[in-house]
């Protein structure tokens, strides 16, 4: 077993993607290489403006190219709880938008030629406990009554079979808009097309100080120094503290995968017969799906910890895996590996300006699609197109114990490692 993520072995960076040295003046820089970056790097030079994405390390390698590869329609924190935070026209936006965001991956993929294995086949949650399956049927009156969407469907025990070729299950909850994709080649098919575009890559160059100047910005990398009229932070999981107030509002969450070796075509279609998107209705749930190429791909949290070792997270991962699926007990895993989410307190993205610096993030495992538009957005905002975007009307929740994550974690761990006993 490699402790390396599958999907960049699968398809590596592209060794012909255009590197550029680090230029003296800018009219945006552009922190972080991942989806938002790359999507506002994308609607800036539509725009007439020059542009840098920075990446201390290589393009995409944070969770752009580690996740799951799912593109689900809502946001983490659960509607009807957003509806009530909010209000229901503004919680209405709030899905809507997601929606949106799933239908802009699709456009980009397709104007931008970028062959990423993207396909509708929708998600199912899957009901942990019988509690948890008796809340779906309420869940899918809410959708219509409060937000107009029909797509919901409660699918029974008795017919789960025909989803998904597992016993541990008490039904579930059916949603046909979501997607799948290859992360790997998603984000470096949106790296070629910003270089395309004329925005400059810069790899290997890490963000050190950050001060005002009369024009904009001075930037101090490890790459040497620039100017740039503006800067956008897009950091997520891997924010540092150049801009404390960002740092304050964003703590880093460990998410760990698995995937084995390619599963033989009958077993795939027993295990996955539809090839869904899959999540169960825990607190520390498990997510998994067959990949483009037929393995079975398992992720999950185990005590938000970013540093777990990977091969006792493969072990843990591998033993839960063969709870949901016995027929995967002698099968092989072959990668095992993590990434950093980036969650808010209050399990919403944010985005907007602080201290002069844009930023958008905290998107907390549901990043595929939401930093998709919301990194479009942020870039129109930026190139004066849009006044504005949703997730900047919205309080940033902060805290000044916020980058002490290695104390309070242990603590939240246990907490929802309750709630899953007692829900």
């Amino acid at each position: 077993m490699k402790t390396t993520v599958y999907w960049t072995e699968d398809f590596p960076r592209p060794a012909d993607l255009p590197i550029s040295p680090l230029p003296e003046t800018v009219d945006v820089a552009v922190i972080g290489s991942g989806y938002t970056g790359l999507h506002a790097a994308l609607a800036l030079r539509k725009a007439g403006a020059s542009v840098v994405v920075i990446e201390q390390r290589t393009i995409g390698w944070g969770a752009s190219s580690r996740n799951g590869g799912m593109a689900l329609t809502g946001l983490k924190e659960e509607m009807p709880a957003v509806c009530k935070r909010y209000g229901e026209e503004l919680g209405r936006a709030f899905w809507e938008w997601s929606l949106e965001s799933i239908d802009h991956v699709e456009r980009t993929i397709a104007e931008e030629g970028i062959d990423c294995a993207f396909e509708r086949t929708g998600h199912i949650l899957l009901a942990f406990k019988p509690s948890h399956f008796a809340r779906f049927g309420e869940e899918v009156r809410w959708f219509h009554d409060v937000l107009g969407y029909d797509e919901l469907a409660v699918v029974s025990r008795s017919e789960l079979h025909n989803e998904i070729g597992a016993q541990g299950y008490y039904g579930g909850l059916l949603d046909t808009r979501s997607a799948g994709l290859h992360p790997a080649r998603y984000v470096f098919g949106l790296a070629q097309a910003v270089a395309r575009h004329g925005a400059l890559l810069v790899e290997h160059t890490s963000l050190k100080a950050l001060s005002r100047t009369r024009l904009g910005f001075r930037l101090v990398t490890s790459g040497g120094e620039l100017n740039a009229r503006e800067v956008l932070l897009a950091t997520n999981g891997y924010t540092p503290d150049v801009v404390k107030p960002l740092r304050d509002g964003i703590f880093p969450v460990g998410s760990y995968i698995i995937v084995t070796e390619p599963l033989p075509a009958d077993l795939q279609r027993e295990l996955s017969p539809r090839r869904r998107m899959f999540f169960d209705s825990k607190h520390f749930l498990n997510y998994f799906r067959l990949t483009p190429d037929g393995r079975m791909l398992f992720g999950g949290r185990h005590d938000l910890s970013t540093s777990l070792d990977l091969v006792e997270s493969a072990q843990k991962m591998q033993a839960r895996m063969v709870e949901v699926f016995p027929q995967l007990a002698s099968v092989p895993v072959t990668h095992s590996w993590s990434g950093n989410l980036g969650v808010a307190f209050d399990l919403m993205p944010h985005a907007g300006r602080v201290q002069g610096v844009h930023y958008a993030l905290g998107y907390a495992g549901h990043g595929v699609a939401i930093a998709s538009l919301l990194g479009k957005e942020m870039g129109e905002v930026l190139a004066g197109r849009r006044t504005s975007t949703l997730f900047a009307q919205i309080n940033h929740p902060r805290s000044p114990i916020t980058p002490y994550d290695r104390l309070y974690l242990p603590l939240v761990s246990a907490y929802f490692r309750l709630l899953d006993q007692v829900s």
